[in-house]
């Protein structure tokens, strides 16, 4: 497979880096040189200086011959152009990144298909998103719905006193089949879960569940439901603002921003939020706009930092759920050490939505963890998939994988290794990065 990524900016460079593991052919085209260097010297990929739009670029860099062209520049109309014109040259396949929400509307997508534009992906509605899925969902560090809702994934923070707290996987106690831990992060380890293996305090657990099953997934991990009902956005970027749209008025929403001009065209744009002229690093401001009330906080600056020291902030005034946009993607291991809360990164959630576009026809789903170097998959199953010749334990799967549920004839199933899949079923492997291409083996 040859891809050509235009932008070697924050989400091309990521994907750039992400694709290069793989057996992939890679080119990354941009026109800043010293940004390319950095990558061409550590990197296994081609790197050309050149303009997205320049027809000759285009043509010497061989877009003739790629499967799928990606355009992910700073600038829309740039990476649109791009994407038409790589069109016209031959690539099989394109993909733009977009900041007009109306270009994703259902009605609109044959409209771009048929002028070459084949895929449309808006980081930040992405990560917006995201966040609203995290406050509706606030006693997890993050969930996933799977398979259509059938499944889900629940990360959360183990505190002192939990039940699940010293039991071992070999001791029985979690032969309850009402959920399945797929995999525990301790410090900067992701851990496939053993026999032995045990959750520890601190611990983060990354649990697969049904949603019938998921209070009791909440009392053992020793977690409370809690109401939010104010929420304040500090910074009001344009994931704020998608954020805010999302929430609609489920919330009470106020947005802190210290841009008296970036104030006023929020206050034209959202009638659900009360916009404040402030700068949430004002400790006497932040009190006075009643921070101490809020349930929630969403830091979402431009400054991973500024973001990090708001959640932290947040947290010294009572508020209980957190998130940051965390951007520098070596600062995360950081905003968890420190008990930031959720933490939403739209590199991989973008590079997570377009990694899916290359893997086989078996792999329905795939999500990059933000907090694991881990990929959450949702495979199908054919009459010729290997995976049904015996029983999971049977099957010789990587170390690094875990099978965490099925979905057979419209129901959610938790298994075992004892469980045989079959034809048919939607099966949800939780897997280290490394391991992903062979994991598809077992489902061609």
């Amino acid at each position: 497979m040859r891809i050509i990524i235009a932008g070697a900016g924050d989400v091309g460079t990521h994907l750039a880096k992400l694709l290069s593991r793989e057996n992939i052919d890679i080119s990354l085209l941009d026109e800043n040189q010293e940004r390319l260097g950095v990558l061409d010297a550590n990197y296994d990929l081609l790197t050309k200086a050149g303009s997205p739009t320049s027809i000759h670029d285009l043509q010497d860099i061989g877009v003739r011959d790629a499967d799928l062209f990606i355009s992910v520049t700073p600038q829309e109309s740039e990476n649109m152009t791009a994407c038409l014109i790589a069109n016209q040259l031959g690539a099989k396949k394109t993909l733009a990144r977009i900041d007009n929400y109306e270009y994703l509307l259902p009605e609109n997508r044959q409209f771009f298909e048929k002028m070459g534009l084949n895929h449309l992906i808006y980081p930040e509605v992405l990560a917006a998103n995201e966040i609203a899925e995290s406050l509706r969902t606030n006693w997890m560090r993050y969930h996933l719905p799977l398979c259509g809702g059938k499944l889900e994934l629940c990360v959360v923070r183990v505190r002192q006193g939990a039940d699940v707290l010293g039991k071992s996987f070999d001791s029985g106690y979690y032969e309850h089949g009402r959920y399945r831990i797929v995999a525990i992060k301790r410090g900067s380890e992701t851990i496939i879960p053993r026999g032995t293996d045990r959750v520890e305090t601190n611990d983060t657990v990354y649990a697969v569940c049904t949603e019938d099953n998921k209070d009791f997934l909440r009392e053992q991990l020793g977690k409370s439901k809690r109401a939010i009902s104010n929420v304040i956005f500090f910074g009001g970027s344009r994931i704020t603002q998608k954020a805010a749209q999302s929430l609609g008025n489920e919330y009470n929403i106020k947005i802190f921003e210290a841009d008296k001009d970036l104030c006023y065209n929020l206050s034209q744009k959202l009638s659900n939020a009360l916009i404040i002229n402030i700068d949430g690093t004002d400790m006497d401001a932040l009190r006075e706009e009643g921070i101490q009330d809020a349930d929630a906080l969403v830091a979402v600056t431009e400054s991973s930092e500024a973001n990090i020291f708001a959640c932290l902030t947040a947290k010294r005034f009572g508020v209980r759920k957190t998130i940051a946009e965390v951007e520098n993607i070596d600062y995360i291991p950081m905003a968890e050490g420190l008990d930031v809360g959720t933490v939403i990164n739209k590199k991989t959630i973008t590079a997570s939505y377009i990694y899916q576009l290359l893997l086989n026809a078996s792999v329905l789903n795939v999500r990059n963890l933000t907090s694991a170097d881990a990929e959450i998959v949702e495979f199908a199953v054919t009459e010729s998939s290997r995976i049904t010749r015996g029983k999971i334990r049977e099957m010789g799967l990587p170390s690094d994988a875990n099978i965490g549920g099925i979905v057979r004839a419209g129901e959610g199933i938790l298994v075992n290794g004892e469980t045989q899949i079959l034809p048919g079923d939607q099966v949800v492997v939780f897997c280290k990065s490394h391991v992903l291409r062979e994991l598809e083996r077992f489902f061609k």
